[in-house]
């Protein structure tokens, strides 16, 4: 295939930019291209110049079609953060929900089936905010697919979604693809790489290292992606040594709700849920997209508001006797899709990572020079030693996601509240981290409470296994 006229959906001749240089790339009509490539592989910043994230770069040709649509991490968080500016809360009377679902997509009566398939029709008048990630990124990707576009080009699209909502993906874009609509995935684990692909390309330290048709480069690729070395290097030791409370605390049960209840105005969310949590009872919550597992989290880390109405004990503690939600997250460490997407202050690595000693997003004490210089340790644990000065913002959705393990681990807590953690990481940072947990389990060093979609993270250090309906 040639480079001129009209073959090409997408064609790149020796482009360079920050940590990538692609000598040639050409993804031709009837072609459905997945990139694979872990985390610092250059995958990351190859999206954010096709889908015009980012624009310091030097390319002898750079082609793309006028009817480019495209969902990153980047595209969702902007528009997260630009419905936060719009929230009337503060001036309504009643929390505001956000923009309603059908606002964000295009000839609802041509699209209806595809509604349907996604599962969405029953949520098109909800506000966004109102929304579970899972379901916020289905409703982006709707967004995407209903406006008319020619290549469509998503940056892990499987990340945040249950199983079924995976299944009923792969199936739309399989059948997009049979109609003609150009498909470029990016994907950092294997197991995402879609049957329906005709292509596949690999990145390696910036550049693409094998391309061509799926049959002839998938055993290569994907050992190109599996032999790439984790950043995640910590030990069971790091977090032994950071350690500020007894090796054994006196209360036994950390986690006691009874009857449990959440909702969103009149949405019921779940009701009459009861959950223990002994100390190194360590804990898996599964489920469908919004049937209320981060909103669980919430309630026991104090981040939503009805945690005060609900029946809820933490380590040994009745909620709303006068206790202190700081010095109850003092105890606990948090990472969550919420927490990511919130986290929009400025700030540096470092900072990020020290932030989880005061359980703030953003640090706003000064911190001492030895609490800075744990924050250096923990930096460098995850390989990022050299970001430490680098603005939170400016970093890839996966360096970010590492950072806020970190925050959540600084303080070596008696209690993890892990939601999707991986979300984010390649397949060799995923296991490392696992390894990791899977050996402060062993070593009751912790309490692990761990939302997850990927059957593959289901270990046999979970004590016991909650599943929403």
């Amino acid at each position: 295939m040639n480079d001129s006229g009209r073959e090409q959906m997408l064609a790149i001749n020796h482009l360079v930019a920050e940590g990538l240089r692609i000598d040639r790339f050409v993804a031709g009509p009837g072609e459905a291209w997945c990139l694979v490539g872990g985390n610092g592989s250059g995958i990351e910043r190859f999206c954010e110049v096709i889908t015009g994230e980012q624009t310091d770069y030097r390319a002898r040709r750079l082609s793309l079609p006028p009817d480019l649509g495209a969902l990153s991490f980047k595209r969702q968080q902007s528009i997260f953060e630009a419905e936060l500016r719009k929230d009337d809360t503060d001036f309504l009377n009643r929390l505001d929900p956000g923009t309603p679902a059908r606002a964000f997509l295009a000839d609802l009566d041509r699209h209806r089936a595809l509604i349907d398939l996604f599962a969405f029709s029953g949520l098109l008048d909800r506000g966004y905010r109102q929304l579970s990630s899972g379901q916020a990124r289905k409703l982006c990707l709707l967004q995407q697919i209903t406006r008319g576009i020619g290549l469509l080009v998503l940056e892990n699209p499987y990340e945040g979604l249950d199983r079924a909502s995976c299944e009923e993906l792969n199936r739309v874009l399989a059948g997009l693809r049979d109609q003609g609509l150009g498909l470029l995935v990016l994907v950092n684990n294997r197991a995402d790489i879609p049957d329906w692909c005709t292509h596949l390309a690999a990145f390696r330290a910036g550049t693409i290292v094998v391309q061509g048709p799926r049959a002839e480069v998938l055993a290569e690729a994907v050992g190109w992606l599996t032999s790439q070395p984790p950043l995640f290097q910590v030990t069971v030791e790091d977090f032994r040594q950071d350690r500020r409370q007894p090796e054994e605390a006196a209360d036994a049960n950390l986690v006691a709700l009874r009857a449990g209840f959440a909702r969103y105005g009149a949405v019921e969310v779940f009701n009459g849920l009861d959950l223990t949590i002994d100390r190194g009872g360590h804990t898996l919550i599964t489920g469908p997209n919004g049937c209320g597992k981060s909103t669980l989290l919430q309630l026991i880390s104090g981040d939503h508001p009805l945690c005060y109405a609900n029946d809820l004990t933490l380590f040994g503690r009745r909620r709303g006797s006068g206790e202190s939600i700081w010095e109850l997250k003092q105890r606990m460490g948090i990472l969550s899709p919420d927490l990511h997407r919130n986290h929009r202050v400025g700030g540096s690595g470092l900072a990020t990572v020290v932030s989880g000693l005061f359980d703030s997003i953003g640090l706003y004490t000064r911190p001492s020079e030895a609490q800075l210089q744990l924050g250096r340790r923990w930096l460098g644990r995850l390989g990022l030693a050299h970001k430490a000065q680098q603005p939170f913002r400016q970093m890839n959705y996966g360096e970010q996601r590492l950072l806020l393990l970190a925050r959540a681990l600084i303080k070596a807590p008696e209690l993890l509240l892990l939601d999707e953690p991986s979300q984010g990481l390649d397949e060799a940072n995923r296991t490392a981290m696992l390894d990791f947990l899977a050996a402060l389990a062993n070593e009751r060093l912790t309490t692990i409470v761990y939302v997850s979609h990927r059957p593959d993270e289901y270990r046999d250090f979970f004590r016991q296994h909650v599943q929403f309906a």
